[in-house]
């Protein structure tokens, strides 16, 4: 065996120069990738001189790809009288560019009423401006609701990725260098793991195709993140603030955030940090001040009025448990107890919160007493799957936020970790599939599956091994040896190979139903209860892992994950 492989090293190194050594044996243990397309791609770049190109070449990519998933339909395409979501979007810069501050949140509120928090508002005010100087009849009052025209749809599409190019991607490239240089990765394995994140498909279609700003709630949560990283906590708390400022779902990491900024105040590196414990506390009063502000002091004549107005319309409680089907707890066990018919409203607002705390507790208790850096990513998908599996109103759309941090774990060198990570993204997308399909994106919903798995080698096992090495730039797999070379990304347990495969079987089963039979008239959403479920059972065997994977961690440093 050792033979084989000194003999394959001598001849990969007499092809590829004399470096070719040292970087193939540092991605054997820090390039999990090893062999992906995207290695493939990237390789010719593998010099020192050529491996700063490589995050330009990534960004790059994900723009177009951004954009050919803008180029189909979206959310209330065609749909009048209230459109979807990109009319939403579309009149909140409306409203913001006619209305005094003192009318935002009460303007009409039986169309598309203002229901984010004010930093969203504040965003679609400049993004409205822009808009504005260019083509005022795009934003006139009333008059321009349900445009539909190829301007305004450019526009509205550009605003998405120019506020991903400056909230997200940022955020994400010093996330993967930070990690990367601690576990001594080459620039080119950064970048290939900032593509895994970037790449992430959810996140692509919910943004670019069904049409929202999600990139830049999470890219205040990965500046928080980063912040955490480099031990300026009272920054961190000042980005997690306005990430909570423009999405209230952003609470989702509170607890975890909370915990650490806590801990590192009362405990770590030694107790009681007032001065921390300050800096921290004024950060994030003055952060919230400073965004709610506007609403006060131009509120007009019943200023604290329309500050409490926008908290009403930021937590929707009278909407119900679920709304729409939601791979959750709750509309997944609705199919057998009815709740809104056992229990009172103010009973489940009781019940999803008993239930959302029990499912964060762990998580929030392990992070005060190990406020680790390695552990974050995994403290805050343990306590943001709590909040999507049982917490009161959660959309389909939410599980972008527990699947933030999971994508994060792409940083990871542990196989068997990638591979939980590959399975979970998957099935989170099959999720989405009753929405992208309402929204006409069923072409983008199969091409973007299809290449992402592809590019980053989750389909390796059906590569023929007999290609010919000019097929790809890199090592591709036509000349990697076992040693060096994993069929398929999937883990090394014999139980949970089971699962995700018996899991893929069954997302590949219900979309040729979905597709090819018809619903029973009795129960017409039969096929989307059905997905839901799978992905409830899926969602609940990863948290039960990654809960598992957070408490073995504890006491491991970076280097080992």
């Amino acid at each position: 065996m050792a033979t084989t492989k000194t003999i394959h090293v001598k001849k990969h190194s007499k092809k590829h120069g004399k470096n070719s050594k040292s970087w193939e044996k540092e991605d054997d243990g820090k390039q999990p990738f090893y062999a992906s397309p995207l290695f493939d791609f990237l390789y010719p770049f593998k010099a020192p001189g050529s491996q700063w190109v490589t995050q330009y070449i990534i960004v790059l990519f994900v723009l177009v790809i951004s954009t050919a998933i803008g180029l189909g339909p979206y959310s209330g395409f065609n749909t009048p009288p209230m459109f979807g979501d990109f009319e939403a979007q579309r009149h909140w810069l409306e409203i913001t560019q006619h209305l005094p501050i003192s009318k935002w949140y009460w303007f009409d509120l039986e169309y598309w009423g203002l229901d984010y928090p004010p930093l969203t508002a504040y965003h679609s005010y400049i993004l409205g401006k822009i808009g504005f100087f260019f083509w005022p009849p795009w934003f006139t009052l009333n008059e321009s609701r349900g445009m539909e025209t190829d301007g305004i749809k450019s526009y509205m599409r550009f605003t998405v990725l120019l506020s991903e190019l400056v909230f997200y991607i940022p955020g994400v490239l010093y996330f993967t260098k930070w990690v990367g240089r601690r576990r001594k990765q080459s620039p080119v394995g950064q970048s290939i793991a900032a593509a895994a994140i970037l790449f992430q498909p959810s996140l692509m279609l919910i943004d670019h195709g069904h049409f929202q700003y999600n990139c830049v709630m999470l890219g205040f949560t990965v500046l928080a993140i980063n912040n955490l990283l480099d031990e300026l906590y009272a920054m961190a708390a000042v980005c997690f603030v306005l990430s909570i400022c423009f999405k209230q779902m952003s609470l989702y990491y509170a607890p975890i955030f909370f915990a650490i900024l806590l801990s590192k105040s009362l405990f770590y590196p030694r107790w009681f940090n007032l001065a921390r414990l300050f800096a921290i506390g004024i950060a994030t009063v003055a952060t919230f001040v400073a965004v709610f502000a506007p609403l006060y002091v131009f509120g007009g004549d019943a200023r604290l009025e329309n500050v409490i107005q926008s908290i009403h319309r930021i937590f929707p409680f009278a909407r119900g448990i679920f709304e729409d089907k939601v791979a959750n707890f709750w509309c997944v066990t609705n199919i057998f107890f009815k709740y809104k018919q056992l229990f009172t409203q103010e009973e489940l607002q009781l019940y999803s919160l008993a239930a959302t705390v029990a499912g964060f507790l762990p998580a929030f208790i392990i992070t005060i007493f190990h406020p680790k850096k390695h552990l974050i990513p995994y403290a805050l998908v343990a306590c943001s799957m709590s909040f999507y599996l049982f917490s009161f109103q959660v959309h389909e759309k939410t599980i972008l936020v527990p699947l933030l941090p999971i994508t994060l774990m792409f940083v990871s060198s542990d196989w068997n970790v990638l591979s939980m990570i590959f399975w979970i993204n998957n099935v989170a997308l099959f999720t989405l599939w009753p929405l992208l399909k309402k929204d006409g994106l069923a072409l983008q919903y199969f091409v973007i599956f299809i290449m992402y798995n592809w590019l980053l080698g989750n389909f390796s096992f059906v590569t023929p091994k007999f290609l010919p090495k000019s097929v790809t730039p890199g090592p591709s797999m036509s000349n990697v040896s076992s040693h060096y070379h994993r069929r398929s990304l999937l883990p090394d347990s014999i139980i949970w190979k089971l699962i995700i495969v018996v899991s893929y079987l069954c997302m590949f089963a219900i979309h040729i139903v979905d597709y090819a039979v018809p619903a029973p008239s009795q129960y017409p959403d039969l096929w989307v209860l059905l997905n839901c479920a799978l992905g409830f059972g899926c969602f609940v065997l990863f948290w039960f892992w990654n809960y598992y994977k957070l408490f073995i961690l504890r006491n491991k440093t970076i280097q080992d994950i």
